[in-house]
């Protein structure tokens, strides 16, 4: 069907303007039965409309007869338009509730998809496992392997299992199984690292060392330096541990003991320290540029650190009193220093200036001791005419007549004072000689004059009280008495110190000559002059011939210390037994 001109069309709308809708110019059919309509004749389209009434006519009558033929489909048509329609609007809701669903039904989808990933990854890595079971079995009982290698004492598998977990580590150090196997094995190494040190604490000897100064060296834990000082902090623990063990209520039996612990075991450490680090060998420099180490200073300062803290320990006993045994434990000490001398550690010189000390301070309070124990006698004596037991009152002998003999003068038996007072002096004399350094003559010959001098103002008070009862017999007896101090005790006093501190030595030791010794004046004797001079206007007018500084011949330690009688106990001397008094 041709389509209608523009021309034609515009003629057929002036002409049947608004005659028919506007939407029927669109359809085809009706376009085209104008077209028809604008051709035929006036005759045929005259009888147009007749013909038009009875195809109308016609064609009403054959849909009454298709309806009423058909009716029942009709109804049955309606019946499943309506039912179609409901059914739309079922689906139509459906299809909208599937369209509202459909973004989280995707989700889940994408959900299910990565879960079947990871679902097909974990089967395929636990087929993989299973496959390779023996193999990560291993690896995971290397912890427990390692516990049990440490806690039996098999060090080199524990060292091997631990060099293996750092290859591990390297390898795989992002896995968190690897780093959970790491870190128990660091903890076993560290338990290992304990136990190793607590060897070092023990009673161990040179091979158990070497062993466990190997396994510190592989384990890699220290430098060569904090090797060294873990060493020697270790072995110092297990001394100290020794040292500490020793009872304290006896000092003398604590520190011979503790001399014998150090002087056996802390040579025994330098002998493995030794034997275990070589110092000819430098040590490496450190990584950060800083100045290499002296590996001799590690070694020297802990020794230095142990002589010190022996030479604490020695003075605080010594402090607390040894009783006689000084020159016991003298002895003991110089073996010791001796024996130091052979590692390069000869501390004896250092014993000296303490000995001489506690040998002083000890002669002094015994000394000051005598003098408070003699104004204890004087408040209680009474001058009482005595028998002459020992010739007290007879004529004296003068000290030079018996050079070869040095013995207490006996008429200070019939003074108990005086004979108290010079068996106490006798005895300190006794206790010094058993260690008698010679730096200590001026120190004794000063305690002695202090002494002496307290022992002569005593003498002095007493004849200030007693002096208005003193009968003639008294004062006699006590003009006796001032004498005897004067003219036997105080040179024999003198005596003692040139046979304790001889003039000949004491000019050895100061570079000096013995008459240029004998100038210096009262060093190491007694300033006779000085004591005696509260008590001259009591002594008698003529003046004794006493030469305390000629030589004494044929005198000796022993004639001081006479071997004692059969009562007698020790530090007992002939001299103390024959001053006594019955």
């Amino acid at each position: 069907m041709a389509a209608v001109d523009v021309e034609d069309e515009s003629i057929l709308a002036s002409i049947f303007k608004d005659s028919f809708p506007d939407s029927w110019r669109d359809n085809p059919d009706f376009s085209f039965y104008l077209s028809e309509l604008s051709s035929f004749g006036v005759e045929k389209l005259s009888r147009e409309p007749e013909r038009l009434a009875e195809e109308r006519a016609q064609i009403l009558q054959q849909t009454r007869e298709l309806a009423f033929s058909n009716y029942q489909t009709f109804i049955r048509t309606a019946d499943c338009t309506e039912h179609i329609y409901r059914d739309f609007g079922r689906v139509e809701s459906s299809v909208s509730l599937l369209l509202d669903k459909l973004p989280g039904f995707r989700e889940r989808c994408r959900g299910f998809m990565k879960e079947a990933e990871q679902i097909g990854a974990s089967r395929r890595m636990n087929s993989l496992t299973l496959n390779r079971h023996t193999e990560i079995l291993e690896i995971l009982e290397i912890p427990q392997l390692m516990d049990t290698c440490v806690r039996n004492g098999y060090y080199e598998e524990a060292l091997e299992l631990a060099g293996y977990a750092k290859r591990l580590e390297k390898k795989h150090s992002s896995l968190p199984v690897i780093q959970a196997i790491v870190g128990e094995v660091r903890q076993s190494a560290q338990l290992m690292l304990n136990q190793l040190l607590q060897q070092l604490r023990s009673n161990s000897q040179l091979p158990a060392c070497l062993r466990v100064i190997g396994y510190l060296r592989r384990m890699d834990v220290f430098t060569e330096a904090e090797l060294r000082v873990k060493f020697l902090q270790a072995r110092g623990s297990w001394l100290q541990s020794i040292l500490a063990a020793v009872p304290e209520d006896d000092p003398y039996f604590h520190i011979t003991k503790t001399i014998e612990a150090c002087r056996v075991h802390l040579f025994d450490i330098i002998t493995q320290y030794r034997a275990i680090f070589s110092d000819e060998d430098p040590l490496p420099p450190p990584a950060d540029g800083q100045a290499p180490l002296n590996e001799a200073a590690i070694f020297h300062g802990w020794v230095v650190q142990k002589v010190a803290e022996f030479l604490q320990t020695l003075e605080r006993d010594l402090q607390r009193g040894v009783g006689g045994r000084l020159d016991s434990l003298l002895g003991q000490c110089m073996y010791f220093g001796l024996s130091f001398s052979r590692v390069g550690a000869d501390f004896r010189g250092q014993l000296a200036p303490m000995f001489q000390q506690v040998a002083g301070e000890t002669f002094g309070r015994a000394v000051q001791e005598a003098a408070d124990k003699f104004q204890e006698d004087m408040n209680l004596y009474t001058l009482i005419s005595l028998p002459s037991v020992l010739g007290g009152t007879g004529p004296h002998v003068a000290p030079a007549s018996q050079p070869e003999a040095l013995q207490p003068p006996m008429v200070l038996l019939d003074f108990q004072p005086l004979a108290c007072f010079l068996n106490n002096v006798l005895t300190a004399f006794n206790d010094l000689r058993l260690c008698c350094p010679v730096g200590l003559a001026h120190h004794v010959a000063s305690c002695l004059q202090d002494a002496l001098n307290t022992v002569s103002r005593q003498i002095v008070a007493f004849h200030r009280a007693e002096e208005s009862a003193f009968s003639s017999r008294e004062k006699q007896l006590f003009v006796l008495f001032c004498s005897s101090y004067a003219e036997q005790l105080l040179p024999f006093l003198n005596r003692c110190l040139k046979l304790l501190f001889p003039p000949e030595q004491l000019a050895l030791v100061l570079g000096v000559s013995p008459t240029q010794l004998h100038r210096c004046g009262s060093l190491g004797s007694i300033d006779l002059a000085a004591v005696l001079l509260p008590l001259d206007f009591l002594l008698p007018q003529r003046e004794p011939e006493i030469h305390v500084t000629s030589p004494l011949r044929s005198l000796s330690f022993e004639d001081l210390t006479p071997d004692p009688g059969p009562t007698g106990g020790p530090g007992e001397t002939g001299a103390d037994e024959d001053l006594s008094l019955k």
